[in-house]
């Protein structure tokens, strides 16, 4: 099948099937009369490969070291697994950071009267510029 075909088929674009092609990724198994790529059903599983990983995150060189796993047969799933184990860490590393950033927000918004007067204490905290995991100064009291 063509580049198209496999696009459709696999779900990736042909943009990006050629992206894959040129990084060696993913190797169309011969070109035809005409010199167009032809794609067969083990490309199609790499590509459709490729797309599930993208989905969950993998970066390119933990796909290039999957899909050498998976070509594989002989492999250990340990490998595969220290593979998915140290993404999961980057991704519970991530959550929590953004759970920091939303809660720090959330603080912030509901402090903020969020009316006509210039005083707001998102802005102060944007300006003092400590970071989510950081601790917060105190904010600083105006006399009444």
């Amino acid at each position: 099948m063509n580049i198209g075909q496999a696009s459709k088929a696999s779900g990736v674009t042909t943009k990006m099937i050629r992206y894959y092609d040129e990084i060696g990724l993913v190797q169309p198994s011969a070109r035809n009369d005409a010199n167009y790529r032809e794609y067969g059903e083990r490309e199609l599983n790499e590509l459709r490969f490729i797309r599930r990983a993208r989905s969950l995150g993998f970066s390119m060189a933990e796909i290039t070291q999957l899909l050498s796993l998976w070509r594989d047969r002989e492999r250990p799933s340990r490998e595969v697994k220290a593979i998915a184990e140290r993404h999961l860490a980057g991704l519970d590393a991530r959550i929590a950071e953004m759970q920091a950033m939303a809660e720090t927000l959330r603080h912030l918004s509901h402090c903020c009267a969020g009316d006509d007067r210039p005083d707001c204490p998102i802005l102060a905290d944007l300006t003092a510029g400590s970071l989510p995991s950081e601790p917060k100064p105190p904010p600083s009291r105006r006399p009444a």
